[in-house]
């Protein structure tokens, strides 16, 4: 069974929202959007470049589709697994994109989701995509948090955990600390209840 893999680049007090740049995603009036910058490291590097070379396909909101979709296409020499790799998209407005392959999810996304996690393949990322998130948090269908926390508070800004997650336990399978303060932490979960 696919494993789902939330990755996130995330502040101390659960903030998502736009870590590669400013105009990365300044909905609701976010003004911090590239707050990564300054902890960048070699080592921050290395761990990112072995979570993206590992196999993977794609399930995306449809406003981070839209980012990773203008910009990745561009930049293969970066990431050269993101093009090739299934995208699946949870959107209920857009059907289709040049950016393939993609496979676009409407109605009932955790039954899809469900559904992706029972077929063969490889496991499926979460990046960003915070409204997805939350939907599968309450329905129990995220396997493993792999966690950059970033040593700054925000106050603003679309959290990993909004009000309304039901309690989930983890257990802690591999942790590193950047020489800029990173802490990137792997969580699994700690039954099997949510093998569906």
């Amino acid at each position: 069974m696919r494993k789902l893999v939330v990755l996130e680049h995330i502040t101390i007090d659960g903030v998502i929202q736009a870590p590669g740049g400013p105009d990365e995603d300044p909905s609701g009036g976010f003004l911090h959007g590239g707050w990564i910058s300054p902890y960048s490291d070699a080592e921050l590097g290395t761990a990112l470049k072995r979570q993206m070379n590992s196999p993977f396909d794609l399930l995306l909101g449809r406003k981070t589709f839209e980012i990773w979709a203008s910009y990745w296409p561009h930049h293969a020499d970066v990431w050269p697994g993101v093009n090739s790799a299934t995208k699946y998209v949870a959107s209920n407005t857009i059907t289709s994109h040049a950016w393939q392959p993609s496979v676009f999810l409407n109605k009932d996304i955790s039954e899809k989701v469900e559904d992706l996690k029972q077929q063969p393949g490889p496991d499926l990322h979460i990046w960003g995509s915070a409204d997805l998130i939350q939907t599968l948090l309450k329905r129990d269908l995220i396997d493993v948090f792999w966690l950059m926390i970033y040593p700054l508070t925000l106050g603003v800004g679309k959290r990993l955990f909004e009000i309304g997650t039901i309690p989930l336990a983890f257990n802690v399978t591999g942790s590193q600390l950047t020489s800029k303060g990173v802490l990137i932490v792997n969580y699994e979960r700690a039954n099997a209840n949510n093998s569906q």
